[in-house]
């Protein structure tokens, strides 16, 4: 496909735009980081999605993540289905809340206590609450680029659509409160311990993306997990992993599996929803133990263990095996190297990596260390090699710095197709 009808799109954004800033309800689907129109999405099976003109894409977006068995998989539409037959929301325990986090504490064993809620962003904010509450201290430790989130202290210097549209710090962020809040580059251990180590008397929480997403993919070096931890075992800091993104995608048992390296907290959600919306925070009891109603802590949501959330996601993980964890991998690896190369033949500066199936690229010569490193990428690049994607047939993620991911239906067939059309994408952005 070289060319994409939207008419119909088209007529529904403007009908959009009449309705909702920007005509979206999460600034990034407005396609501000490569500019034109977005498209909408009519449906999804496997690997594939279908706009409202019917031109179909191999996705890489997979709703920015939780869709690790691709779209519409049956064993979750199946599990949906037959929960919704019994009720929607009851705001009182289920049974399915118990099943799935004893499946997540059996991937992710420093969990010993969680409590789940509907977005990242609560969980991230959650634990942060948590934290201070633990230490008795107010300020916290984040990193240049990392996403956490939309609540008020992680909007400073923050990833995702606030690098996308080259937004400052939020308006509407007392600067009270944002003075609480301090940052560092991620991957620069000396940076940040002199920074904890100032403020160490008052440091509550350090968090951190393990991998981070938000500003593109770039993984930690080796050792700089390890500090963290040091850092906050030497300040007394608690240190907050925010596998939103990661967990569940790059490894069966997350950034701890991953990397070795074990955090007081840990925030995820994205997989764990099977695409419903569900996410948590957990960690030692004795932290966990400060949340209501055992402890002062307060934190509730009507929509919390929803069961619809909770029957999406048990399928999504019960499916999500090692053996098939490990064909996503593969696939992945295959889809980077391939892209790699194509990119070396026509001599075009590059980087491109993954970690489990979560993966990413820059139009870039060296691998980036953070997001100040990551903006020095071709962009203008990166805008053209997107919309010839999109012409002929691949969504990726409309932004430099935001990575992508696989699913278990991107099979050998699905990643040669994508190579292939990438190909042709980039030597159009070249033209």
């Amino acid at each position: 496909m070289t060319s994409r009808r939207t008419q119909r799109s088209h007529e529904i954004m403007h009908r959009s735009r009449q309705l909702f800033p920007g005509g979206v309800n999460s600034p990034v689907r407005a396609f501000g980081g490569v500019g034109g129109e977005p498209f909408v999405v009519e449906r999804g099976k496997g690997a594939r999605i279908w706009d409202a003109d019917g031109n179909e894409y191999l996705d890489y977006v997979l709703s920015w993540g939780p869709l690790v068995l691709g779209h519409a998989p049956r064993p979750v539409l199946e599990a949906v289905d037959r929960v919704m037959q019994q009720g929607t929301s009851f705001g009182i325990p289920t049974g399915l809340e118990v099943q799935l986090a004893e499946r997540v504490i059996e991937r992710m064993p420093h969990l010993e206590m969680l409590r789940f809620v509907s977005s990242g962003t609560e969980a991230t904010m959650s634990a942060v609450r948590v934290a201070r509450a633990k230490t008795g201290r107010d300020f916290i430790l984040k990193f240049d680029g990392c996403y956490h989130g939309h609540a008020d202290s992680f909007l400073v210097r923050a990833g995702s659509g606030v690098a996308t549209l080259g937004l400052p710090n939020s308006p509407g962020v007392p600067a009270m409160l944002a003075a609480l809040t301090l940052t560092a580059p991620f991957n620069d251990l000396e940076a940040t311990r002199a920074i904890a180590r100032a403020q160490a008397p008052t440091l509550a929480a350090i968090i951190v993306e393990p991998v981070c997403g938000n500003c593109g993919y770039i993984p930690p070096e080796p050792g700089f997990l390890e500090g963290l931890r040091e850092l906050a075992d030497e300040t007394g800091a608690v240190l907050i992993f925010d596998e939103v993104m990661t967990g569940f995608r790059i490894a069966y048992g997350g950034a701890v599996e991953a990397f070795g390296v074990t955090p007081d907290l840990t925030t995820f959600g994205k997989v764990i929803g099977g695409g419903l919306p569900v996410a948590a925070y957990g960690g030692r009891a004795e932290i966990m133990k400060q949340v209501a109603p055992v402890g002062s802590v307060y934190q509730a949501g009507t929509l919390s263990g929803n069961p619809l959330a909770m029957a999406a996601g048990i399928a999504t993980l019960d499916a999500l095996t090692p053996s098939v964890h490990r064909g996503i991998v593969q696939q992945t690896e295959r889809l980077v190297a391939g892209l790699s190369a194509i990119a070396a033949q026509r001599g075009v500066p590059f980087t491109a990596g993954h970690t489990g199936s979560m993966w990413g690229f820059f139009f870039l010569g060296r691998n980036p260390r953070n997001y100040g490193e990551a903006k020095a990428a071709d962009v203008a690049l990166f805008r053209r090699f997107f919309h010839a994607a999109l012409d002929r047939g691949v969504y990726l993620a409309p932004s430099q710095f935001e990575a992508a991911f696989m699913s278990s239906a991107h099979g050998a067939h699905e990643v040669n197709e994508t190579l292939d059309r990438l190909d042709q994408a980039l030597a159009a952005a070249l033209a």
